[in-house]
């Protein structure tokens, strides 16, 4: 509409919500709440592998007045597991440069490759942020490898619970219950890295790792 303001890029007005919930005083830290692998696949608009080629301090707006910074990967894709639609092969992602904001800090110039899942803005730029799940591709299991293309995608339905103290009970019948940090002191355990949480045709979810049988204390945990 003519003689309207022009919108700022929904990049910056993500930076500007990170600051917003960072008080002065309250932190030199990001926080994220906890969220399993195949959450982080499914709520993502954006899953590749990639090695970083090169970093670059840009910034946050064409503003002069705008201080932020962002932080500007060039990549290099090898693989991409979800976001056909939205973009064909990513160049680049941005991500906070300062850490308090959830800024990523990956290495560039290696031979390291990455997982990594964002969110494509509405201008095609791929954001990232700490709160992504971004592992380096090696720590990843072979089951985490193989559901990227077919399971977790396939089970998007299903809900996964964080349990954090027992009792730790399912409240619907699509729901997994996961206990890593429960029984491991740590999100990113044996579950998170073996099971898929996967749909039944009678629309229920359980934990599910190919032939290999369900440990049962994922099974008993409802019990304190």
């Amino acid at each position: 509409m003519p003689g309207s303001p022009r919108p700022a890029p929904s990049w910056v007005l993500l930076l500007r919500l990170l600051a917003l919930l960072w008080p002065p005083g309250l932190g030199e830290a990001c926080s994220c709440a906890p969220a399993h692998p195949q959450q982080h696949i499914c709520h993502s608009a954006l899953v590749i592998r990639a090695k970083i080629s090169s970093e670059k301090v840009v910034p946050a707006s064409a503003d002069p007045a705008d201080t932020e910074k962002m932080l500007r990967y060039e990549i290099k894709q090898i693989k991409m597991f979800k976001g056909f639609e939205k973009v064909k092969d990513v160049q680049y992602i941005y991500t906070p440069f300062d850490s308090s904001l959830c800024g990523v800090k990956l290495e560039a110039n290696s031979q390291k490759q990455y997982l990594l899942t964002g969110q494509v803005l509405s201008d095609g730029k791929v954001f990232i942020h700490l709160c992504n799940y971004i592992e380096p591709w090696e720590d990843l299991s072979l089951v985490q490898r193989e559901s990227l293309n077919h399971h977790y995608h396939l089970n998007c339905g299903c809900q996964i619970t964080t349990c954090y103290t027992v009792p730790c009970t399912i409240s619907a019948p699509n729901e997994c219950l996961w206990t890593d940090w429960l029984l491991e002191r740590k999100l990113y355990g044996y579950q998170a890295q073996h099971y898929v949480c996967m749909k039944h045709v009678d629309g229920t979810c359980s934990w599910y790792r190919g032939h290999l049988p369900l440990r049962k204390e994922f099974v008993d945990i409802v019990q304190p």
